[in-house]
């Protein structure tokens, strides 16, 4: 294996990193193939096809997985051009199987942010972007630096990856079923964390898709071309193929296009200014209303309140058109929600080929996964933070207090340890009710860790924990079909999860406090808020313009000066 070799970069730092996946086929490590560089580089021109997974045999293993380091270097200009060179050497002398995936990376020895990276890239699509929310104690991925000598010298700690183009995407209109998990799996492995796939899916996969969301099917996966790795004190410049011919996708198509994108992809990487945008918002329509907004909380209640209904609570939500005078950058905008929102909290942007972009700064872990070890979180009862200690200190005793605030943080801890319990040996609870404390709100918190009986149960767990309470309700389908029967408009990849798969760990976050931005068409920003016996709807909609503010707040409220002047001397 590639590992095995000495040339796989990134691998875990404990004892168990070293198993490996039978499924998968012995490789031949591309080094080999990489001892007979070319130092010239040739461009070709852009393929627009791309391969969709979803579309092989999931039960055919790849002929190669592998994953394989370049010297390091000082700079992104100098990563990139060793890249080219290393590409060109690969294209004289292929490996030998008819399907496969090679990462290449160039360890670069400086820190630079990821979406400072990403922004660089002036819109080249399909793109995402993840960073997790800091471990301190709990480190769970290290890059490991080789010293020339085969053995490895330093260690980073990963903060965020941003990708552009797709080595390999995964898309489909229907549910995400088991089949499509193993069309993943299938170019993922133990021996390379590094390589992963990124995506969402849809809150709802049997709801119909508005057109707003269609270019992102009932879920969306890519797993990158180009890959910019943001580590503590350095950074990671990568780039992947993947060819598959029974796809009708050889070695030869995955190499042309590796090198039309990276023909687009710069080097000139500027730190993005994380500060007000100065965009002025136009217009602000809510859907619903807030007249509506009241009737919808108002039924809610009057069938949670109903002997003969097992509910107990529903997460109504709300999706807000805003149209600014010029258009949003998202990763601009995201970058100021990392800046100022960030802590505590998953940052992320999901961006198809001729699509919006699904951008969050979400508090929420749906689950992460590291062999056989799993965690997930119940968060519910949101309150805002005081201006001093004394009065924030008062906010949260009167959260923690609260009897309609525990009924929903209850009902969401409940449920998840019930469905954890279905997967695991083990369940343990700690802490059982907290404060998790994010720069403008606070929540009720718990922390939930098991210990699964199979790794094989992965895609058990996303089927079991999503919808979670916390943004759909209880019981599930109960609240899920009054969900559907009330919102008026598509929540898409709102309140879904949204993370990543990899070879022996898999992490994802729950996508609220999210927006999609579309280029002329400013931007779709959505909030809930749970519904249980004692909600007033006055108040939850507070909870919603407290949840959106954090978009917001970064826009202009006024009309621009120039519209101003035009309206001097006309009629209120």
């Amino acid at each position: 294996m590639a590992s095995a070799a000495g040339h796989c970069l990134v691998r875990f730092m404990d004892p168990d990193s070293m198993k490996s996946i039978s499924m998968y086929a012995q490789p031949v490590s591309c080094w080999q193939s990489l001892q007979k560089f070319h130092h010239r580089y040739q461009s070709c021109s852009l393929s627009m096809a791309m391969m969709n997974g979803c579309k092989g045999d999931p039960r055919l293993p790849v002929g190669i997985i592998d994953s394989c380091t370049l010297p390091a270097v000082p700079s992104p200009a100098l990563a990139l051009e060793k890249l080219h060179s290393a590409i060109f050497g690969l294209k004289s002398n292929p490996p030998p199987f008819t399907s496969g995936i090679i990462r290449l990376q160039v360890p670069i020895e400086e820190q630079i942010q990821a979406i400072d990276w990403l922004h660089a890239q002036h819109q080249l699509l399909p793109r995402c972007f993840f960073s997790g929310r800091s471990r301190k104690k709990d480190s769970d991925i290290f890059v490991v630096f080789p010293n020339g000598n085969g053995q490895s010298s330093v260690t980073h700690n990963l903060v965020s990856v941003a990708g552009v183009g797709s080595a390999v995407f995964f898309r489909n209109l229907h549910p995400f079923s088991y089949n499509d998990w193993r069309s993943i799996k299938r170019f993922l492995s133990t021996e390379c964390p590094m390589i992963r796939a990124y995506g969402a899916m849809r809150f709802d996969a049997r709801a119909n898709i508005s057109s707003e969301w269609e270019d992102f099917g009932s879920f969306y996966f890519m797993i990158p071309q180009v890959e910019f790795d943001e580590l503590e004190r350095s950074s990671t410049l990568a780039v992947t193929l993947a060819w598959d011919d029974a796809l009708s996708w050889t070695w030869a198509k995955a190499i042309s296009t590796l090198e039309s994108t990276m023909d687009k992809v710069s080097s000139k990487i500027v730190r993005l200014q994380k500060e007000v945008s100065r965009t002025f918002i136009l217009s602000n329509h809510h859907s619903p209303s807030k007249m509506h907004w009241d009737l919808a909380v108002k039924k809610a209640l009057e069938i949670i309140n109903r002997s003969s209904t097992p509910l107990t609570k529903v997460v109504l939500a709300r999706s807000s058109r805003v149209i600014t005078a010029t258009d949003i950058d998202p990763i601009a905008w995201l970058a100021c929600l990392k800046q100022v929102e960030g802590e505590n909290a998953y940052q992320f942007c999901l961006q198809p080929p001729d699509a919006p972009a699904f951008i969050g700064n979400t508090p929420e872990q749906l689950f992460h996964r590291k062999w056989l070890k799993i965690t997930s979180e119940a968060l519910a009862g949101t309150r805002g933070r005081g201006g001093t200690t004394a009065l924030d200190l008062q906010i949260e005793h009167d959260l923690l207090s609260s009897p309609k605030d525990h009924l929903e943080f209850t009902i969401v801890r409940e449920s998840i340890r019930s469905k954890l319990e279905a997967i695991c040996n083990r369940v343990v609870i700690e802490p059982k009710k907290a404060i998790r404390k994010l720069p403008r709100v606070q929540h009720l918190y718990a922390r939930l860790a098991g210990r699964l009986r199979s790794e094989d149960e992965e895609y058990d767990i996303m089927a079991s924990l999503h919808p979670s309470p916390a943004v759909c309700g209880f019981p599930t389908e109960e609240a899920r079909l009054l969900i559907a029967e009330t919102e008026v408009f598509d929540r898409g990849m709102y309140a879904g999860p949204v993370g990543w798969f990899g070879g022996g760990e898999s992490e994802f976050a729950v996508g609220i406090r999210s927006a999609l931005v579309e280029k002329g068409l400013g931007a779709l920003i959505y909030a809930g808020t749970g519904i249980v016996e004692g909600s007033n709807p006055s108040l939850e909609w507070d909870e919603l313009e407290l949840k959106t503010s954090q978009f917001t707040k970064f826009l202009k409220l006024e009309v621009p000066l120039r519209s101003r002047f035009e309206n001097i001397g006309t009629p209120n």
